[in-house]
């Protein structure tokens, strides 16, 4: 036992774990505003004015179109020449995952919403409910739990993209792994011990939330 402790496979875990507490936090932060502009842009692709419409569609395509790694560069690189103030690796991190994120999210609310059947709509504008009441109290509800598998997924799927965040020198759990590596040239124990972090949050996660669509009958 002594000996395993001394190995490249325990001692790589204190890099490992700081990193991961970076992971947690830029995941959890990102999707947290990610689902707000995901509702605000998701209800807007619904909207009958063709101007929020468009505006909505246009965020949607843009960010879908485009890869992770390439907006993460724009934010940290590119933005601060137009701002004109550089912007914190952790908050670059944070808002590329929200609005990554946010672009994919829309769909799945767009989608939870239309998929609710017209009748519910006419059922609350018949006993007096204004639109955004009846979106409130009947819509959204029912909508919300379709959402939860393909929200889950969406967690599953941010947090593995914080690893490419790792070209910017965020301190996450893949960059950590390297810098551990770089150092001892213990590769295989550090990448290992990686993808097992990752495999901890992820497999739970995906069981936890399978549990959670059969309780609410999803």
């Amino acid at each position: 036992m002594d000996a395993f402790m001394e190995t490249h496979y325990m001692r790589v875990m204190p890099f490992l774990l700081e990193g991961l507490m970076y992971t947690l936090l830029i995941t959890g932060v990102g999707l947290f505003f990610g689902f707000i502009l995901g509702a605000i842009f998701g209800l807007a692709r619904l909207s009958k004015s063709k101007i929020i419409y468009g505006i909505a569609t246009v965020y949607v395509e843009v960010l879908r179109g485009t890869p992770i790694l390439a907006q993460i560069l724009f934010i940290y690189f590119g933005l601060p020449d137009v701002l004109g103030f550089n912007i914190d690796k952790i908050t670059a991190s944070i808002i590329a995952i929200a609005v990554n994120a946010g672009a994919y999210i829309a769909e799945i609310v767009r989608g939870a919403v239309y998929s609710i059947d017209k009748g519910q709509s006419e059922a609350g504008r018949s006993i007096g409910l204004t639109r955004g009441q009846t979106m409130r109290y009947i819509i959204w509800p029912q909508a919300f739990k379709r959402m939860i598998p393909p929200l889950g997924n969406q967690f599953v799927i941010s947090l593995k993209d914080t690893s490419l965040f790792s070209v910017i020198a965020v301190g996450e759990l893949t960059y950590m792994g390297q810098q551990y590596y770089g150092l001892t040239f213990a590769a295989f124990e550090a990448l290992t011990m990686v993808c097992l972090l990752y495999l901890a949050i992820t497999v739970p996660a995906s069981i936890y939330l399978r549990r959670v669509e059969r309780r609410l009958d999803v």
